[in-house]
């Protein structure tokens, strides 16, 4: 699909991340504790196939796919972990993860609390996973509008493979797109992993 006009695009986004948030908040408890299950198979799965040495991903909030579980794997493997930490200035610093402690960052969201380790710490990760609202069946992918993974990601010279992880309904057909919109090489899902070719 080709870029519509940023207007366009942003108020078509508005409204999907509206209807989007508002599923995830309403799932019930029994789905997500099933769906956090499927997730972390799925994303042990993902890690093991590709072997990182490190890889980054995120704390998950309560409403989106659970996280945690697969990054307590991932530290009892002897990957190495960074988490992301957000900045005034739109990028993203990076902390490791060590399973202990955890506060929120300047947009609420949970972070480690161990030693910032700046921008450029994840050009030596082999794996970056990253959340989002949706993603469409050509690998691009929504986050929820602040724009810190697109900034990540269209900064880094040689980027390894990048999976998104949503629910199964957040795979959809086509998304809108604003020309700094950045795609995935995969997205997870309790269900699965598809990747994408380009």
């Amino acid at each position: 699909m080709p870029s519509e006009p940023d207007g366009d695009a942003i108020s078509a986004k508005r409204a999907l991340r509206a209807e989007l948030r508002e599923r995830r908040r309403i799932r019930p408890q029994h789905e997500r504790e099933l769906a956090a299950e499927g997730i972390t198979r799925q994303l042990i799965a993902l890690a093991s196939a590709l072997g990182p040495r490190a890889l980054s991903c995120y704390l998950a909030t309560p409403d989106e796919p659970e996280t945690r579980p697969f990054l307590a794997w991932a530290a009892e493997q002897g990957i190495r972990v960074l988490l992301p930490v957000s900045r005034d200035d739109g990028l993203l610093d990076w902390a490791l993860y060590d399973a202990e402690d955890e506060a929120l960052d300047l947009i609420g969201m949970p972070v480690p609390t161990t030693e910032l380790l700046g921008p450029i710490a994840i050009n030596d990760v082999g794996l970056i996973i990253v959340p989002a609202a949706a993603v469409d069946r050509t690998g691009m992918r929504m986050g929820w509008g602040r724009g810190y993974f697109d900034k990540t990601l269209g900064s880094m010279d040689r980027r390894p493979p990048v999976f998104a992880v949503v629910f199964e309904h957040e795979v959809l057909d086509e998304l809108p797109r604003e020309r700094h919109d950045q795609g995935v090489d995969g997205v997870v899902t309790p269900a699965g992993i598809t990747r994408f070719t380009s």
